[in-house]
């Protein structure tokens, strides 16, 4: 799996499997509704996401990964342009963590199942449909 595609993957909530159908139920993961809920199964080439329980546990290891280069490079800016002090420099960190939380929830999900799926661009809409 080239990082390329998981990339573009996790950038346009697209299964890593086929590219064809959204991983969540909405792109906007800002909806109060239903944006950070997660299909069971790809609806075009039904690769199911979550293959056994607690496996999202590891994209939390992505997730922490991502937020902690968010905090580095606030960090570096500080150092270099921001000139903040160091009580409004951790505000304005937590806040924003706090307000990419949800994109780095979504991204490090389908950057997790990417790394563990390979590329079959072939099965796009062969899916066996979940009857739940």
């Amino acid at each position: 799996m080239s990082l390329g595609h998981i990339l573009s993957c996790t950038f346009t909530n697209k299964c890593p499997r086929c590219k064809a159908a959204r991983v969540f139920e909405n792109n906007n993961p800002y909806s109060f509704k239903n944006g950070l809920t997660m299909r069971k199964h790809c609806v075009s080439c039904g690769l199911k996401y979550e293959r056994e329980v607690g496996y999202f546990y590891g994209s939390m290891y992505v997730s922490y990964g991502i937020q902690t280069l968010l905090v580095s490079v606030m960090y570096v800016l500080n150092i270099y342009w921001w000139k903040m002090d160091a009580l409004y420099l951790v505000f304005w960190i937590i806040g924003s963590a706090l307000a990419i939380f949800p994109l780095t929830f979504r991204w490090s999900r389908i950057i997790w199942i990417g790394m563990f799926t390979k590329y079959q661009p072939e099965l796009k809409g062969h899916a066996w449909h979940d009857k739940q």
